[in-house]
């Protein structure tokens, strides 16, 4: 048997039963989460240049387009919703992985449910499956995969993709294999990208290839179910050969979820997860000093040399690059003792106070060994005192520090309220939070569907 058969049975050996009781509000959250951050990217000029594009089909089709007030097909909406999801890199993040996996599998599930009518319990379970399929696909091809300078989200994301639809739209254990080979062919996503508006184009491509993948093969068409083990394959091509383990990849699926043995982190700061731990580094070295930025002579931002490559960014001109950068989210960190989202839009970076602390802090790679995802801080002042914290934190805000209901929804209405009406932004987060009694899912984009006053695109008139 190939590895897309021995793939797509575990795919379908999972059932709602198997599930552990944590694994439902830990599912629940996630997409709840993503679903913010679609509202919150919906708001943005690249989401409003997809529905530029020729071909769009606009409102014509059954399928939520979230925070604009029409439906399309099923295509075009994954793809919408995918970028929006992704646009201002606040969605949650996994350390497996390496990358971003419900927006990987949300904008799929909603688009399904759609069409289909089913419930909040098939959604759940699709979820689970589709992140199960992501880590540990990404146990197999860690760290080589990463390092080579793939955007895992996307290259590894797109097989969650198709398992996820795969078990919504009830393909065969063979079609769904065929839907893996397809995608195998479909995957894409370079790290040269991040700080651009290329990078959210990666989840919105990758979520409408792994919908098309399965589409397609449902239908009869065609591909080599060798296609990730083949000489010219994706396992030997992407990574190369002696760089994965395919026994990592096929091994404990379930034993335990990844989902409730490492989790997912959701973000608390609106910028690349890389950053985190020197933001709550610097967070925590202003909380516990008097520091006059004016007398600042030097930052030192120490960080895991993994960390490094897409976040050394010390004079960053775009708001996406400023997301992007450790210099930046240090110097806003000392500055205001917060990261906020306006801290990324229009020119906040060009600030003067902040362009003069830039030129003072330097990121580079920590001499001693650190976890993968600690950092440490050093404030030097003109007199001689220097001020550090190390912060050894998980990747977001996930099992060991998870956010309250009060920070989830603080994080949810202000991402929500930049594209849809006020009104509707708490009734929809009441009926996300029991997603698993939900009956029709078309009912709940229904609730998705009301735009603020001018939200609308010309796409919906």
């Amino acid at each position: 048997m190939s590895i897309a058969h021995d793939l797509a049975e575990r795919i379908h050996a999972i059932q709602f039963d198997d599930l552990p009781e944590d694994a439902i509000p830990l599912a629940r959250t996630a997409m709840l989460d993503a679903i913010g951050c679609t509202f919150l990217g919906a708001a943005q000029e690249m989401s409003r240049i997809v529905e530029r594009m020729p071909g769009f089909a606009g409102a014509e089709g059954p399928c939520a387009v979230f925070g604009r007030g029409y439906r399309t097909n099923p295509l075009d909406a994954v793809m919408f919703n995918g970028v929006a999801s992704h646009a201002l890199d606040f969605d949650d993040m996994s350390a497996s992985m390496g990358g971003h996996p419900t927006v990987m599998v949300m904008p799929a599930i909603f688009a399904l449910g759609d069409i289909h009518e089913f419930g909040g319990r098939e959604a759940l379970l699709a979820y689970v499956v589709g992140n199960e399929t992501i880590t540990r696909i990404s146990r197999g091809v860690h760290p080589h995969h990463y390092d080579k300078g793939w955007h895992p989200t996307a290259t590894l994301g797109i097989f969650g993709t198709v398992a996820a639809v795969a078990r919504l739209l009830e393909l065969t254990v063979d079609q769904t294999a065929t839907a893996l080979a397809i995608a195998a062919s479909f995957a894409s996503g370079l790290k040269a990208n991040f700080g651009s508006m290329t990078k959210p184009l990666h989840v919105g491509q990758g979520n409408r290839n792994g919908l098309y993948a399965a589409l397609l093969a449902k239908e009869g068409f065609t591909a080599n179910d060798h296609a990730f083990e083949h000489k010219q394959g994706f396992l030997d091509v992407f990574n190369g050969p002696g760089t994965y383990d395919t026994g990592k990849m096929l091994a404990d699926w379930g034993d335990p979820f990844d989902l409730v043995s490492v989790g997912v982190g959701l973000k608390k700061h609106p910028c690349c997860g890389s950053t985190h731990a020197s933001i709550e580094a610097m967070l925590s070295v202003r909380a516990a000093n008097d520091i006059d930025a004016d007398q600042v002579q030097s930052i030192d931002v120490l960080v895991h040399p993994q960390r490094l490559p897409h976040t050394d960014n010390p004079d960053p001109r775009t708001p996406l690059q400023c997301k992007f950068s450790q210099q930046y989210v240090v110097a806003r960190a000392l500055l205001d003792g917060r990261i906020r989202l306006a801290d990324f839009e229009r020119a906040a970076f060009e600030q003067s106070r902040v362009r003069e602390l830039l030129n003072k802090v330097d990121a580079r790679a920590h001499p001693e060994p650190l976890s993968e995802f600690a950092a440490e801080v050093v404030v030097t002042m003109t007199d001689g005192r220097k001020f550090s914290n190390l912060n050894d934190v998980d990747m977001g805000r996930g099992l060991n520090n998870p956010m309250s209901a009060d920070e989830l929804w603080e994080k949810f209405e202000d991402c929500a309220r930049r594209s849809l009406e006020e009104h509707a932004i708490a009734p929809l987060f009441e009926r996300l939070q029991s997603l698993e009694r939900v009956d029709n899912l078309r009912d709940l984009t229904a609730m998705m569907l009301h735009p603020r006053s001018g939200g609308e695109s010309a796409a919906a008139e």
